[in-house]
């Protein structure tokens, strides 16, 4: 009887120690990723003319694809509403911030997607 309390008692015991060491990995953060370092220095363009009255100048700016960076070249674009403004991309703390417009009525990220047309932004409506 003394080795089936004895058993018993080590087993909770145990339970206990696994229980109580386990709790902070369950509200543990875990994030995976890969660093590239900084991006190159800005390539150096010629600005076009302004298409319009309403238009903004996005620089050119590398942005990161999987283990490398991809330049991306400027263009004029409209902001996808009055009184927002363009946050270009930046490295920054060995971490890479995307660029997005921002303005009274908040935050809108950036779309690659949207840039990849010719005219993106001649014909968009806001």
């Amino acid at each position: 009887m003394k080795t089936f309390f004895m058993k018993t008692f080590l087993l909770t015991t145990l339970m206990a120690v696994m229980l109580v060491t386990s709790v902070p990995v369950f509200g543990a953060q875990v994030s995976f990723g890969i660093r590239i370092g900084p991006p190159p220095a800005p390539r150096v363009a010629v600005v076009p003319v302004r298409p319009g009255p309403d238009y903004t100048w996005v620089e050119g700016y590398w942005y990161p694809v999987g283990s490398h960076y991809k330049w991306h070249q400027g263009y004029w674009t409209r902001a996808p509403y009055g009184g927002a403004r363009w946050v270009g991309p930046h490295y920054e703390g060995g971490r890479y911030f995307q660029g997005y417009w921002n303005g009274e009525r908040g935050r809108i990220e950036h779309d690659h997607h949207w840039d990849k047309h010719r005219e993106r932004d001649f014909h968009h409506e806001h």
